[in-house]
């Protein structure tokens, strides 16, 4: 069984930053991709940032590209987000997800966090 449990969501003011993690524990074999996604009042559940675990290649969607950052610690299994320039609409509950697979050849899985509110007030 593998666990996800992410900490560093708040509030804090528009301009502002905040840093999310996301520590993976239990039976980990090999993890694949680490990433967020978040998901505002009414609205699907969105990437924000992925990042392979091995190559430490990543991926940003538009709205943060330049803003936020994610970034893994290969041994801890943990990935983080820093979140600078914050702005309203970054409001959400962030998840964090990693895919992983319990032996070599077997199909990555998906696991999630239970998520992390994060709000700006303007």
């Amino acid at each position: 069984q593998v666990k996800l449990v992410e900490s560093g969501g708040g509030l804090v003011e528009a301009g502002g930053s905040l840093r999310l993690s996301c520590a993976a524990s239990g039976s980990i074999f090999s993890i694949n991709l680490m990433g967020w996604y978040r998901q505002a009042p009414g609205n699907q559940r969105e990437l924000v940032a992925t990042i392979f675990k091995a190559s430490g290649t990543t991926n940003y969607a538009d709205s943060v590209k330049g803003r936020f950052t994610i970034s893994r610690d290969v041994a801890e299994n943990t990935v983080y987000l820093q979140m600078n320039d914050l702005k309203p609409e970054d409001s959400a509950v962030y998840y964090c997800a990693i895919d992983h697979r319990n032996r070599n050849f077997e199909p990555y899985e998906r696991y999630w966090g239970q998520g992390t509110q994060v709000t700006v007030s303007s």
